[in-house]
């Protein structure tokens, strides 16, 4: 992936609970994960389904957040993650005024992942 290619949003999947925590609080350190990792995983729309699927697949009530990663500068790094693919970590709390949009997730009739506009 070129610098071109990088979308300018990410998504952040969210419990219930975390994504109450992020509105409550205008900001969110991390998920137990993130916290372990030293920064907080997100995805692009490409990579959300994945994501899902391999890390959440048997939780319910979770929310996903559109993030634009322009408004939080530097402190994203791109990084090789699952299959060499690129994801984009986050290297910081995500602000609040980052957040786009939030949604519950809900999948079509395919299975793909429809995501929150932004």
């Amino acid at each position: 992936m070129t610098e071109a290619d990088r979308p300018g949003v990410a998504y952040k999947i969210l419990t219930r609970e975390q994504l109450d925590r992020l509105l409550a609080d205008g900001s969110f350190s991390g998920a137990p994960v993130d916290l372990a990792d030293g920064y907080i995983h997100m995805s692009t729309a490409r990579q959300v389904r994945g994501t899902l699927d391999k890390h959440f697949a048997e939780q319910d009530d979770l929310h996903i957040a559109a993030v634009d990663l322009a408004a939080l500068g530097d402190a994203v790094k791109w990084e090789a993650s699952r299959g060499g693919a690129l994801f984009p970590h986050l290297y910081a709390a995500l602000p609040l005024s980052a957040v786009t949009d939030h949604a519950p997730v809900k999948r079509d009739e395919t299975g793909k992942v429809n995501l929150p506009s932004h």
